[in-house]
């Protein structure tokens, strides 16, 4: 997988987390800044940590599933994506409620978009992919879109929320077909 595939990979994870942000924008009005910076290291922390897991997880399992690993994330990718299209219509409810800012919820919300990124980690094993760079990438790009996310929903966000999770969902989806379709054509 090269540098941009990574990147446009953390893109679409951090779609979901930067709909969040964006909600939360729109509706706390006060401490933007050290509520920015506590929800984007949440989220990036969960977005990093989550897929060394999924790698570590994989490399268990790699050998006994090796001939169809390229299906496997195919599906994982696809059934991602598919659910944060989904998930997308449901952030209405989250903005309704005004929660962002408790610490339970916090993490509630940085475990929940993080799964994405521990069945990333697994793919990424089947797919003999070292950890630590997409990591990285991931973390750093999920951190700074869930800032920015903030800012742009406090000035923005009623034009955005709903379309950024759907165009992360199609953006995982495109990267799921493509590994499929590098299998099977052998390149």
């Amino acid at each position: 997988m090269t540098h941009i595939a990574i990147i446009i990979t953390a893109i679409g994870l951090a779609m979901d987390t930067f709909a969040i942000s964006i909600a939360s924008g729109m509706t706390i009005k006060k401490s933007k800044f050290r509520h920015a910076v506590r929800m984007a290291l949440s989220f990036g922390i969960f977005q990093a940590v989550m897929p060394v897991l999924g790698w570590l997880a994989g490399w268990g399992v790699k050998d006994f599933i090796e001939h169809i690993d390229h299906w496997i994330a195919f599906g994982l990718l696809s059934f991602i994506g598919a659910k944060m299209i989904y998930e997308s219509t449901k952030l209405e409810k989250m903005e309704e409620r005004n929660e962002f800012l408790a610490f339970g919820t916090l993490m509630l919300l940085s475990l929940a978009t993080s799964i994405d990124a521990l069945a990333v980690g697994l793919t990424f094993a089947f797919l003999d992919i070292e950890i630590l760079t997409p990591v990285i990438i991931i973390g750093s790009t999920t951190f700074l879109l869930s800032l920015s996310g903030v800012y742009i929903g406090d000035k923005f966000g009623h034009f955005f929320e709903k379309k950024i999770e759907v165009l992360g969902g199609l953006v995982l989806i495109a990267i799921g077909i493509k590994i499929l379709l590098q299998h099977l054509l052998g390149n």
